[in-house]
């Protein structure tokens, strides 16, 4: 088993490898193209800062590791499929059978080989990836003058002992200073309190907001027929608020770019706030499930090994492999958008396409094998 475990291990690795780095390439070029548009502008901080060529290199190889994370599956899926088609067209898996590779021997060996993609899927998806994509997002943002999202930016709620507090923080510049910062104070009976509006803000490590230009307007509603509005300005302000810095790049990022652990925080911060949290629930579990589509791949793959293949009719099957992994990943997304809209539980929403495409690959694989 250990001869076999090298022959299939290896070719494999080789085959998934090749397809991967052709894939990367493909990605890095469209990525690339798209950059440049932005190339010859100059920052909005600093005008003698112009995003060059050189820019563009960097920020679009920072994003390798995301796209390393999104194409590792099906690169294992069409690495897999080739190798197990080629065994079977040149009757080394028939031989491998005669040896005594029984079927449930062969799928343990790929199980195998899918937990290793798994734990490499995992640690580049949770730890490489937000890593490089953070740093990308800042590093283009030094030039670009801030991060932002969409044109109202990011929103964030809070519940302290006697105030409800919802925040907009409009960007987010690549030294850590929040931009274009509004929040709205509420009283435990849901009537407006305050306003308050800055240009800038730090955000401190002592549970505070320092905020920079503020304009404040404070409602006095007492007696209901004296209301007044009383504003004010400061240079300074400090706000006292349990809101990180992290939550506030969470919001402003990509859900699916983020680490599971700070994921979790942010789910967990929304429920204590009572805001929905469904779609970033479908992302908490879509990260834990998604490095376990590399085992549904190879599994997927496994079948391919007990066809009978004409001379040069293997493409074909490669091709019909290659569609199936397509529509896995499609569905997958399918179902996050589904889930949400008819609030499924987050886990289901996330697992269902896994669940299904893994029934569906057993049971052509255990046809095949009762039938061959």
């Amino acid at each position: 088993m250990k001869t076999i475990r090298k022959l299939i291990y290896g070719e494999v690795l080789v085959a998934t490898g090749f397809v991967l780095v052709a894939f990367l390439a493909l990605f890095f070029f469209f990525d690339f193209v798209d950059e440049l548009s932005s190339i010859g502008r100059p920052s909005r901080l600093d005008p003698n800062l112009v995003y060059g060529l050189r820019h563009a290199l960097i920020y679009v190889t920072l994003l390798i590791p995301s796209r390393v994370y999104e194409l590792l599956p099906i690169s294992v899926l069409i690495g897999t499929v080739t190798v197990m088609a080629r065994l079977a067209q040149s009757s080394e898996y028939t031989i491998l059978r005669t040896s005594g590779l029984g079927p449930w021997k062969a799928l343990r060996t790929l199980m195998g080989l899918g937990l290793i993609f798994v734990a490499i899927t995992f640690a580049v998806g949770d730890y490489l990836a937000p890593i490089a994509d953070k740093t990308a997002q800042l590093f283009k943002g030094h030039y670009q003058g801030k991060l932002s999202m969409g044109q109202t930016g990011a929103w964030l709620k809070e519940k302290q002992a006697y105030s409800n507090f919802s925040v907009n923080v409009g960007s987010l510049s690549p030294s850590g200073e929040i931009g274009e910062v509004r929040i709205f104070e509420f009283d435990n009976q849901g009537m407006l309190v305050s306003t308050l509006q800055a240009d800038k803000g730090q955000i401190e490590g002592d549970d505070s907001w320092t905020l920079f230009k503020v304009t404040r307007r404070e409602f006095d509603v007492a007696g209901q027929l004296s209301a007044k509005i009383v504003r004010s300005q400061h240079e300074t302000f400090r706000w006292p608020s349990a809101l990180s810095a992290e939550m506030v790049s969470v919001a402003l990022l990509k859900p699916d770019r983020m680490r599971t652990t700070d994921l979790y925080a942010y789910v967990q911060h929304l429920e204590a706030n009572g805001q929905t949290a469904q779609r970033y629930e479908i992302e908490f579990w879509r990260k834990l499930f998604y490095p376990l589509s590399c085992l549904v791949m190879v599994v997927l793959a496994l079948p391919f090994a007990y066809l009978h293949f004409r001379t040069g009719g293997i493409m074909g099957y490669v091709f019909g492999g290659v569609m199936i992994g397509i529509s896995f990943f499609l569905l997958n997304n399918v179902f996050n958008y589904v889930g949400n809209l008819n609030q499924w539980q987050p886990w289901l929403a996330a697992a269902s396409p896994a669940i299904l495409y893994s029934i569906v690959s057993l049971g052509a694989f255990g046809w095949l094998v009762l039938r061959r």
